[in-house]
């Protein structure tokens, strides 16, 4: 929605909006943009009365602006639908999904097309560091956006994506999640091909080649062309990555054609190279050859919170990760481990925070998911007690359960020694942990 309301503005709207919670990196953007932030949902804020209300999917029944929104009968419309009836429609839109690495990989294909020239808008779920901002009109036809499956809004609960209308679609990936939204996984996969029917028979579909719930999802019907990714197999496919060292630092790329170029990049792990085998694919469907695509990723600088270094105080590394899904978070621990010149311990700091996950949906996948780690900090504030203590108590390394933010920053601190690398996991502030840990580990 921040990056909606960046869009607008450069638009030449006038915007303002509401939020609980506002924290960096989007405040410090929108605040940038100058774009008015109200703290809360006063129904006061609607007056004098918008020429429409943007509504995000967070909000709901009950929420004192929207009642207040629909008392008065103000025009109102959801985030994805404005955007594709303002500004996507007439435009070439590259569109990113699945379950995990949405971000990193629109972010790369942003990246690609800008690189080559191309100008294009973007609307992303992080911050590029390649642009600094996390959302973009563009001047030119072309249009890369991150497609969530996650639902419209309260009175569309269909999802997101299907707003988009995309040519270009990447499938990255497609597993269990938003269990408070979808009952199962064929629910999932239903919603997956209501957005394969709106690609053209002229587009292009990106798929791995090994996902058992795209095969069902493509299985259901498919009227445009496809194209296969592989990562370090020797599975049949028209795009290949193999990693050339432990972590992906340098990689093989071979397009359709069999040509191939070595890469070396900024980015790490198994799960980073299908991110940028995806979108090379999606960026060569728009005309990008092989070389330049391969110049684009090697210039390439990441996205905040997709395991950004935070700062080495003490001679200990600290890295923000939006992991929060047991898949996401095996990857991301996984590939700390295998870095080349490692020279501590990975200590993993994890905040279970998206509804899935407190629900207790992945309790099970959870202790195998830091296996790669040598010690694990949970966060449970003290009201969600009981969600925890089993993963805690099957933990395959050893492992802690924390109730306070305090309490768990000298824990942790107390805990690291120069040479470790802190990962910090979490789709939220994590109550400021970060500059508390930061600054703790400075002292």
């Amino acid at each position: 929605m921040g990056g909606i309301a960046q869009l607008a503005k450069a638009m030449g709207y006038r915007v303002t909006g509401s939020d609980a919670n506002i924290y960096p990196p989007m405040s410090t953007q929108l605040a940038a943009s100058g774009i008015d932030m109200i703290e809360g949902y006063a129904p006061a804020q609607l007056d004098p009365a918008p020429d429409v209300v943007v509504v995000g999917n967070a909000m709901s029944r009950g929420n004192p602006a929207i009642e207040a929104m629909l008392d008065k009968g103000l025009p109102y419309v959801s985030g994805p639908q404005w955007l594709g009836e303002q500004l996507l429609r007439g435009k070439w839109v590259l569109a990113v999904s699945g379950t995990h690495g949405k971000t990193t990989t629109t972010s790369i294909l942003a990246w690609l097309l800008e690189y080559a020239g191309m100008n294009p808008g973007f609307l992303v779920g992080g911050v590029p560091l390649n642009f600094g901002q996390s959302a973009r009109a563009g001047e030119s036809d072309f249009f890369v956006i991150e497609a969530d499956e996650y639902d419209t809004a309260f009175f569309d609960k269909r999802s997101k994506f299907l707003h988009y209308r995309p040519r270009t679609l990447v499938l990255g990936n497609l597993e269990f999640d938003h269990a408070d939204i979808f009952p199962d996984l064929a629910a999932i996969e239903r919603q997956f091909h209501h957005l394969v029917r709106c690609v053209p028979s002229t587009g292009l579909l990106i798929r791995p080649a090994d996902n058992a719930a795209l095969d069902r999802v493509i299985a259901a019907g498919c009227w445009t062309p496809l194209q296969t990714i592989a990562v370090n197999s020797d599975l049949a496919s028209d795009w290949q990555v193999r990693a050339l060292s432990a972590a992906g630092e340098r990689f093989l790329l071979r397009d359709p054609a069999g040509n191939t170029e070595t890469i070396e990049w900024a980015m790490l792990g198994e799960h980073n190279l299908a991110n940028a085998c995806a979108a090379a694919a999606a960026a060569h469907h728009v005309g990008l050859p092989l070389a330049v695509i391969a110049d684009g990723l090697r210039s390439f600088k990441g996205v905040k919170r997709r395991l950004e270094l935070r700062g080495t105080p003490g001679g200990v590394a600290v890295f923000d990760d939006f992991a929060h899904h047991p898949t996401a978070i095996s990857h991301t621990l996984e590939t700390m481990a295998r870095r080349e010149h490692r020279r501590g311990r990975v200590i993993a700091v994890i905040e279970p925070r998206s509804n899935s996950m407190r629900a207790g949906v992945h309790a099970d996948l959870l202790p195998q998911s830091t296996q790669s780690a040598d010690y694990v900090f949970w966060y449970q504030p003290s009201d969600q007690s009981g969600k925890l203590e089993e993963v805690v108590a099957r933990s395959l390394v050893p492992a802690s359960l924390h109730a306070d933010i305090t309490q768990l920053v000298d824990a942790v601190a107390t805990t690291a020694k120069p040479g470790d690398s802190i990962v910090i996991m979490s789709n939220g502030g994590f109550g400021g942990l970060h500059e508390l840990l930061l600054r703790r580990l400075a002292e």
